[in-house]
């Protein structure tokens, strides 16, 4: 990993981010983060969050933050709201989407009763696509140990696992944040995105984003990303000097420098 300052793209329109702990600071959202997207729109590059986060937010982000669209539930759907139309795109039609959330339910079950101390994730309720166990936002936090034990439980019932820096989101699907990012670039940016890549650059924090760090040429993370490296093979071209939002806040600024 370069430090930021060594990051000298002048071409980037497009920064898709993650949001938990790379906009955030212990769970909230700063008046610098949310200034700095702002700042970003303003000045012409058009951010799209790329997060775990539920459908439920994102029909709020997309509504209501200075963002161009939102991909959630790591990679599940996508929404942007344009022209007064939240336009949604999934994965799944409507039938597989419910079966998959059968399916979970058993997880969910088996979940709980053999991981003591990690709970469902107070925002499962507004999700459609995934299960999200936490381990670190309002529990524990647990040990990598417990953590590997819930991955495990999912990946033995032929779902996917990603863990993120409070939850591990487990979904039935090959998809992953950067599939639906590829579809969001055809599909909304009329961009491909392997042709495109210095136009665009990705931030996050977490194993989850190994994806997007491996494939963007500028990808960054906030310095919390050194707590997961261990977990993560494939590592950001750049890191900031700090974390979570202060974090972002660096990044927004040398993409805006340059």
């Amino acid at each position: 990993m370069k430090s930021l300052s060594e990051f000298k793209n002048k071409d980037v329109r497009f920064l898709f981010t993650d949001i938990d702990d790379t906009l955030t600071d212990h769970g909230q959202l700063g008046a610098d983060a949310y200034s700095a997207l702002w700042r970003l729109q303003q000045n012409g590059i058009q951010v799209i969050p790329v997060t775990g986060r539920p459908a439920g937010w994102c029909e709020m982000i997309a509504r209501f933050w200075p963002v161009h669209g939102i991909v959630g539930e790591n990679g599940g759907f996508y929404f942007r709201y344009h022209e007064k139309k939240m336009d949604r795109h999934f994965v799944f039609d409507e039938i597989t989407r419910a079966r998959n959330r059968e399916k979970l339910e058993s997880i969910r079950q088996e979940v709980l009763s053999q991981v003591p101390g990690c709970a469902i994730a107070s925002d499962q309720f507004s999700r459609l696509m995934d299960l999200a166990v936490d381990f670190a936002e309002d529990v524990g936090p647990l040990p990598e140990s417990e953590i590997d034990r819930i991955v495990r439980i999912f990946e033995k019932h032929g779902a996917q696992a990603k863990v993120s820096s409070i939850h591990v989101n487990g979904w039935f699907g090959s998809y992953d944040k950067l599939s639906m990012c590829r579809e969001y670039a055809q599909r909304e940016l009329k961009l491909d995105l392997e042709l495109n890549n210095e136009r665009f650059a990705f931030s996050g924090d977490s194993p989850n984003d190994e994806p997007m760090f491996a494939f963007f040429k500028n990808s960054f993370a906030v310095a919390n990303i050194n707590n997961f490296l261990s977990r993560i093979k494939n590592k950001p071209a750049f890191l900031a000097p700090s974390e979570g939002g202060r974090g972002f806040v660096e990044i927004a600024n040398r993409l805006l420098s340059k």
